[in-house]
């Protein structure tokens, strides 16, 4: 099972668990796409990365994807010009067009090739090409893209083995080297990567993530912080789902968490002092509540 494939079948067994049910969710995310085929950022314009959730919680729903979709992704050719984050984005959208894959998926060799210039020196992957050390948040990109284009990852070992370098002296990952504290989303990732390419679960990463779940809420983006948030809650609840942890005390203060951001319109906001609904926390939405079913 690719990391795509995980991330929606966990979404997608929130349609029993969502408080309006599902047809409310699917409305928020038919609503929230744009004339030209793309889903929006927080500021209204069209974005590759927020494509990708939107494209996700309408699969995770149930729903087609909107018909002008790949027309949109269509004016991005091969991806020569995106960073990382875009590259990995526009493969997962494709992938998620699978009756409609065009040109750009059916020959990759192009963001293959733009793929493998971000590998860091020790075998993992950084936003900036040729780093010497890659990021917890690139591992899980690029092993996602690989997987989207239908193409093995070269040297999943060593991209295992770079995680290891993220280890933080508190016992989280970090999204670089020698860091005092990990954070909740980096150590996540991390979590899934090593599981995905079939690295044993990694029980000090469980315990630490456990530990730093808020008494009465979910998880904050780092060790410290008062508030948690629904990206920092999802990733956490899905990493540890990933290495068959359990989360039974921490359920439902996770829930009540999770309740308290949905909004009327079927979407969902950040954390508590967040006014707006976005396509990217509406899916964390989806994905924590499948996890928490």
């Amino acid at each position: 099972m690719t990391l795509k494939d995980d991330l929606l079948r966990a979404a997608g067994r929130a349609r029993t668990a969502l408080p309006h049910g599902a047809d409310r969710a699917a409305r928020f995310f038919r609503h929230a796409a744009l004339a030209t085929g793309g889903f929006p950022n927080r500021a209204g314009q069209a974005d590759l990365y927020y494509t990708v959730f939107g494209l996700l919680g309408l699969a995770a729903m149930g729903e087609p994807p909107p018909d002008p979709t790949a027309r949109y992704l269509d004016t991005f050719a091969d991806g020569a010009t995106l960073d990382l984050v875009h590259l990995c984005s526009l493969a997962r959208c494709w992938a998620l067009l699978e009756g409609e894959p065009g040109a750009w998926r059916q020959a990759c060799l192009t963001p293959l090739s733009r793929l493998a210039a971000f590998r860091s020196a020790d075998g993992g992957f950084s936003h900036v090409p040729d780093a010497a050390c890659g990021t917890a948040y690139g591992a899980f990109l690029a092993l996602g893209a690989y997987e989207d284009l239908g193409n093995p990852l070269p040297d999943a070992d060593r991209l295992a083995d770079s995680l290891a370098g993220l280890r933080a002296r508190d016992g989280g990952y970090a999204n670089t080297p020698g860091a005092e504290a990990g954070g909740i989303p980096a150590t996540a990732a991390a979590m899934v990567t090593l599981a995905a390419v079939g690295r044993p679960p990694d029980a000090r990463a469980v315990d630490w993530l456990v530990a730093h779940r808020l008494p009465e809420s979910g998880w904050p983006a780092a060790p410290g912080l008062p508030v948690a948030d629904l990206l920092s809650t999802a990733t956490a609840l899905h990493a540890l789902a990933a290495t068959g942890a359990h989360l039974d005390t921490g359920r439902e203060p996770c829930r009540a968490m999770v309740d308290g951001l949905a909004t009327e319109n079927g979407g969902y906001r950040g954390h508590s002092a967040d006014t707006v609904t976005d396509c990217e926390y509406s899916f964390y939405g989806l994905l924590a509540l499948g996890h928490l079913r």
